[in-house]
C-alpha cells in the first residue's frame, strides 16, 4: 500500500474511532510488527501492545461487572476472558480491516501473516494503546466498547470459555480433568487445527479452527453440551399428587417406584 494510501484508510480509522483530527502519524506505529521492525531496525508495536492489552482488560472488567451484578468473582473472569481472547481481538481487527494496514517483514509477509490470529490481536491492542496516547482514556474506552464489546457481546459469553466450563463439570461429576489431542494440517500461512477432547477413555467432542486454542474451544463446546444432555432433568418437587407434603425431596424416586407398583391382590378365600 502506498503512503498516501496508507495515510487515508487510517485517517478513515481514526474516524471511525472519533479522533477525526489525530495526524494518522500518531498511531502508525501500532500496526508494525516486530519482523518488520527487525528488517528496518525500526521499533515495533510490541510496547504498544502491553499497555493496550491493560486498557482492554480494564474496559471488559468494568463491562461484565455492571452488565453482572448478580454475577460472582469466578462468572466475572469467566466472562472477562471471554472478551479479550486472541481470537475475539483477531475478529474485530479483521472487522476493521487491519490486515491491509499491518507491516510486516518480508518472510511473514510471505506466509501471510497479516491474517494470523496473534498478530491481529496484538496489533488491535497496540491500536487501542496508540489511540489513548493520541486522544485521551475516554475516546479509547468509547472505541472499545463500540468497536469490539458491542460486537462480541453477541457471542454467547456463557459458552465462549468453555474449556473452563468442561473442566469445572468434569471435576465436579468425574473428579478427573479433560484431555486434549490436536492435529494440524495446511501450510504455515492457512493451518487448520482439530482437536479431540476425552474425558476418561471417552472422546467426547471434536472441533476444527484456525488455531489451536479455536479448535480446542469448539471441542469442549460439543462436549459440554453431549454431558449436560446426558444429565436428567430435576425432578418436580412433592406436591399434593405425589405423596404428602412432608416426605423429604430426597425420597421422589422411592415414592415414584412405590406409585409403580401394582397393588398386592386380595388373598383368595379358603374352599
Amino acid at each position: 500500500m502506498s503512503g498516501e494510501a496508507r495515510r487515508r484508510r487510517l485517517r478513515a480509522l481514526l474516524k471511525r474511532s472519533g479522533a477525526p483530527d489525530v495526524d494518522p502519524a500518531a498511531v502508525d506505529a501500532a500496526f508494525i510488527h516486530e519482523s518488520a521492525a527487525r528488517e528496518s531496525a525500526g521499533s515495533s508495536n510490541e510496547r504498544l501492545e502491553f499497555f493496550g492489552d491493560a486498557i482492554l482488560g480494564f474496559v471488559a472488567a468494568r463491562y461484565v461487572f455492571m452488565l453482572y451484578p448478580q454475577a460472582a468473582e469466578g462468572e466475572l473472569t469467566r466472562r472477562k476472558h471471554a472478551l479479550v481472547t486472541d481470537e475475539m481481538c483477531a475478529q474485530s481487527a479483521r472487522r476493521l480491516e487491519f490486515g491491509e494496514l499491518i507491516v510486516l517483514g518480508h518472510g511473514m509477509q510471505a506466509a501471510g501473516g497479516a491474517q494470523n490470529t496473534s498478530i491481529l490481536a496484538d496489533a488491535f491492542e497496540a491500536y487501542i494503546a496508540a489511540l489513548y496516547f493520541a486522544t485521551d482514556i475516554s475516546t479509547a474506552i468509547d472505541f472499545v466498547e463500540r468497536e469490539h464489546l458491542a460486537f462480541v457481546e453477541r457471542v454467547d459469553m456463557a459458552e465462549a470459555d468453555a474449556k473452563t466450563a468442561l473442566q469445572e463439570l468434569t471435576q465436579a461429576r468425574f473428579a478427573t480433568m479433560p484431555v486434549y489431542f490436536e492435529r494440524a494440517e495446511g501450510p504455515a500461512h492457512d493451518r487448520r487445527f482439530t482437536s479431540q477432547v476425552r474425558v476418561g477413555s471417552e472422546v467426547l467432542g471434536e472441533g476444527i479452527g484456525a488455531s489451536k486454542k479455536a479448535a480446542q474451544l469448539s471441542a469442549a463446546a460439543m462436549a459440554l453440551a453431549a454431558l449436560r444432555q446426558r444429565t436428567p432433568p430435576e425432578a418436580p418437587p412433592p406436591d399434593a399428587s405425589n405423596g404428602p407434603p412432608s416426605e423429604p425431596s430426597s425420597d421422589r424416586r422411592v415414592l415414584a417406584f412405590r406409585a409403580r407398583r401394582k397393588p398386592n391382590p386380595k388373598p383368595k378365600a379358603p374352599i
